[in-house]
């Protein structure tokens, strides 16, 4: 007769020991497959995705496109006086030079510019130069205009014509400015509000008086040109503010319109907006 009792314990203990080491061997490389595995990153470099060295260096510079300043572009606006002195003319001669504010025009052709940054890493600050024409015309008294006299004095003038009379005296400068602007992101890198200072030096091109009338139902215009003791080279202030489309610029003239002792003692100003920008 078999022994079944021992028959059964010996072959107990091997089928726990082999169930054992399955166990153990599944598990080992359960072990294996789920161990964090870490690799190395290039020198510098956090997870491997973002390099120190670029956080130190270059800091993410948002600005990496050049300084441009707000000068070039069409501008259009209203010319006057100011500080306006006749005390060397007799006192019923009165202002003669005295404009219609909102008919006297200014067009600026600011045609080139040129800008350059003053920031290493940013460039929300920069000199701004160029070169432009400026277009002035003054709105007299419909029946007054200029003349100069032998002396080269500019004295008034009273013109009578048919009807429908207008007088104008209008000049042409060359300028050349040089402004510090200063220029603040508004939302986004590319929308900023910019301020912008400084001087501005002009050449004086050409001159003239011009009367537009009516004779015999025809329409006529009588245009003289002349230097009318105008200085040939003026200096003065320009301001210039703007956000996105609204752009505004104000001048100011810190030497008089005319040489000394042959006209009125004027100081021209304008202000307005860019029309266009190049």
């Amino acid at each position: 007769m078999v022994n079944n009792s021992t028959f059964g314990t010996s072959d107990m203990k091997q089928i726990f020991l082999i169930f054992l080491a399955t166990i153990t061997a599944h598990l080992a490389i359960a072990q294996q497959n789920d161990s964090i595995i870490i690799v190395q990153s290039p020198s510098g470099r956090l997870s491997g995705l973002i390099d120190i060295q670029d956080l130190v260096n270059e800091g993410f510079n948002y600005y990496q496109d050049e300084f441009t300043g707000h000068w070039a572009g069409i501008e259009g606006g209203v010319n006057g006086f100011a500080q306006s002195d006749y005390s060397m003319y007799n006192p019923e001669e009165g202002d003669f030079l005295s404009n219609d504010l909102f008919m006297s025009n200014v067009l600026n052709l600011n045609i080139l510019q040129y800008s350059k940054g003053l920031q290493s890493t940013r460039n929300t600050i920069g000199l701004v130069t160029g070169v432009g024409l400026s277009l002035h015309s003054y709105r007299l008294g419909d029946k007054t205009t200029i003349e100069e006299d032998e002396y080269g004095k500019v004295q008034p003038k009273t013109m009578f014509f048919d009807s429908n009379q207008k007088s104008k005296f209008s000049v042409v400068y060359i300028e050349v400015p040089l402004m510090a602007e200063f220029q603040i992101p508004v939302r986004h890198v590319a929308d900023r509000m910019y301020f912008s200072a400084g001087i501005n030096i002009a050449r004086r091109l050409s001159s003239h008086t011009k009367v537009k009338y009516r004779s015999d139902n025809k329409k006529q215009k009588l245009k003289t040109p002349g230097d009318y003791s105008l200085r040939d080279f003026k200096f003065g202030g320009t301001v210039r503010v703007g956000y996105r489309w609204v752009n505004l610029f104000a001048n100011y003239d810190l030497t008089p319109m005319f040489e000394d002792r042959r006209g009125p003692r004027l100081y021209p100003f304008s202000v307005g907006v860019r029309l266009i920008s190049f």
